[in-house]
């Protein structure tokens, strides 16, 4: 299979190359703010997945706001319009997303099936697999991987929280009770092999045992082998993230029902085991 991964240079499209060829897949690369050569080279591939997206863990104000919807919305329309162009198309379509699809909760409970939230990152979300679906029309497999934390080693969310951690500086953020759906970037990468060979549709690349912040706080500290009880405030986050420190203080519960019921199973479904792995 010749596979197109647009957002190749990332932390999970290294991964997920480094797998398609150990495999024996062919792997090309593009990049998305070039909608019209993209498609020119997806036209001679059998897949395309899309990982392409400003980065959503920074401090948001407009201007990230606007290119955190154009890189998820706009540039992927450009795209699929200059692929309907191309005499020849792949036969599969995947797009990353991402759980801010459910929007935030501390009591709800969400999976595929569930409706879209209504705040920013939701309504980028939902927009993001719109787009997506319209490969669809063009006659192609469309699957969505809606991804919640990333844990590795290499890249993702656990870089930026082992330095603090180690030095015996860790702690909960805010209160502690929001939940924290967390994946291995291994399994990440299985989910991805999934949509590609033979999913359609929404799959939750989560793990199936999410833990509240103040577990995996917990988790981690033990697992280095050091305190952790310096909570961060609130006031700090926001500090920091603006708006976009919602997400981490408010968090969502997401579990892969339909991804396990399409005969996915998790190398790393509990956080203990995954942590041991990693660190």
């Amino acid at each position: 299979m010749k596979v197109l991964i647009l957002g190749a240079s990332g932390f999970i499209g290294r991964r997920l190359a480094s797998a398609l060829r150990a495999r024996g897949d062919d792997v090309l690369t593009a990049t998305l703010r070039e909608p019209q050569a993209a498609a020119a080279f997806a036209a001679s591939c059998d897949a395309v997945v899309n990982l392409a997206g400003e980065p959503v863990a920074q401090r948001w104000n407009e201007a990230v706001k606007r290119r955190i919807k154009e890189s998820r919305v706009d540039l992927p329309r450009r795209f699929i319009e200059a692929l309907a162009q191309q005499s020849k198309r792949p036969s599969v379509y995947v797009s990353a997303s991402a759980i801010g699809y459910y929007g935030t909760s501390e009591t709800a409970t969400f999976v595929e099936e569930s409706p879209p939230g209504d705040d920013f990152l939701a309504r980028v979300c939902a927009e993001w697999e719109r787009e997506a679906q319209r490969a669809a029309g063009l006659g192609m497999r469309v699957a969505c991987v809606r991804t919640g934390v990333v844990l590795g080693t290499d890249g993702g969310a656990l870089p930026k929280m082992l330095p603090p951690f180690r030095a015996g500086l860790g702690g909960i953020i805010g209160t502690g009770r929001q939940w924290f759906s967390w994946i291995a970037v291994d399994d990440l990468i299985g989910i991805y092999l999934l949509a590609i060979d033979n999913a359609q549709g929404a799959l939750n690349a989560t793990a199936p045992y999410p833990v509240t912040n103040a577990e995996f706080t917990k988790e981690l500290a033990e697992t280095l082998h050091r305190p952790a009880f310096l909570p961060v405030p609130t006031l700090v986050l926001r500090a920091m993230l603006g708006e976009g420190a919602d997400a981490i203080l408010q968090g969502q519960r997401v579990l892969p029902e339909r991804t396990q019921a399409l005969g996915y199973t998790f190398a790393f479904p509990r956080l203990k085991e995954a942590l041991a792995e990693l660190l």
